[in-house]
């Protein structure tokens, strides 16, 4: 029995030894010393001896197991060490190596088409107004001269959240807020999210963005409408840029206009995106109608004055000569790194 216990401890010995990983080294210490080892086998064992020879056997046991206790402690130091100056190795900074460039970010197309919209009407003397997404039937519709049965009002056209609150159908609601709490005169642009329950398709989304104006003061005239407009056109689009109106009809403005632009892609000539019209539209627009002022509480008598509406995403669109709105929307990558 010695002589195997012997066997055992060298086997012991060179296994612990060559041993490379501590997973590998907490298996050796479960089969040499744990409950169902083999060096614990040969304490069982014991009973088989004559009752004088196993104190003496005991004890070389227990040496034995010693030893073995000892080896895995030090192996395991041994591993535990190469594992620390592998790790530091595999970490260390080689300062000869280029540096790593980070992939820079940018605005989103629309973003930039924004904020180059409040630049240029800042730069035409106009202040920039906020509101609300989520807003009333009062200053969404009926503050702004809308019938009660404008289709604008029917479900199939207006994201209704209760009976008398909804998602904003356009930014005019800011226009109203600011009749409401600021004297004329006023001279405001006001861009920003609405939503129509339109079908989405390349030209059309149910959450788009929008940017509305309005002017009111004494003396403010249609010529000062055309005006605005046109500078912002040619800020907008470049100084070869041409406008025009058409009459249209909306409840909160009278007279009411079309706005539209000469092509930007082909100058007027006619091409695909326009439909050979060489025109491309771009709002409505019109004098700010006297009963709107009457209901927000401004004297139609001493004051006058314009508002307008223009997509942002459709300007987005015709800057950058985009084919579909939807790419604005889908946020690919591939599309956005474009406009770094």
């Amino acid at each position: 029995m010695q002589k195997q216990l012997e066997q055992t401890i060298q086997i012991a010995r060179d296994e612990i030894r060559s041993a490379t990983t501590l997973p590998d080294l907490a298996n050796l210490k479960s089969k040499y010393l744990g409950k169902n080892s083999q060096i614990t086998d040969f304490l069982k064992r014991l009973r088989e001896l004559p009752q004088e020879e196993r104190p003496a056997f005991g004890a070389i046991i227990n040496e034995a197991k010693k030893e073995v206790e000892e080896l895995i402690d030090l192996q395991e130091k041994s591993l535990v060490e190469k594992e620390y100056v592998r790790r530091q190795e595999a970490s260390r900074l080689d300062l000869t190596l280029p540096g790593r460039r980070n992939d820079r970010g940018a605005l989103h197309p629309l973003t930039q088409v924004w904020r180059e919209i409040e630049d240029n009407f800042i730069s035409l003397g106009f202040e920039i107004a906020e509101g609300f997404d989520v807003e009333d039937q009062f200053h969404n519709f009926d503050a702004l001269n809308t019938p009660k049965d404008h289709p604008s009002r029917n479900l199939a056209d207006t994201f209704f959240i209760t009976e008398s609150t909804l998602l904003r159908t356009q930014t005019s609601t800011v226009q109203v807020r600011t009749m409401e709490g600021f004297k004329p005169p006023i001279r405001i642009i006001s861009p920003g999210r609405c939503y129509r329950n339109d079908k989405l398709d390349a030209s059309h989304s149910p959450v788009f963005h929008q940017v509305e104006a309005l002017v009111v003061d004494e003396g403010i005239t249609f010529a000062d409408l055309r005006d605005t407009l046109n500078q912002f056109a040619v800020k907008m689009f470049g100084p070869d840029i041409k406008s025009r109106f058409r009459p249209h009809f909306f409840p909160f403005t009278e007279p009411s206009a079309e706005i539209d632009i000469s092509c930007v892609s082909c100058g007027g000539r006619g091409c695909r995106i326009c439909k050979g019209s060489g025109w491309l539209e771009m709002g409505g627009a019109g004098m700010v109608d006297p009963n709107v002022f009457e209901i927000l509480g401004i004297d139609p008598e001493r004051y006058s004055g314009f508002a307008f509406g223009l997509g942002i995403d459709r300007i987005a669109m015709l800057k950058y000569n985009l084919p579909d709105i939807r790419l604005l929307f889908e946020n690919d990558l591939r599309f956005l790194r474009q406009f770094k």
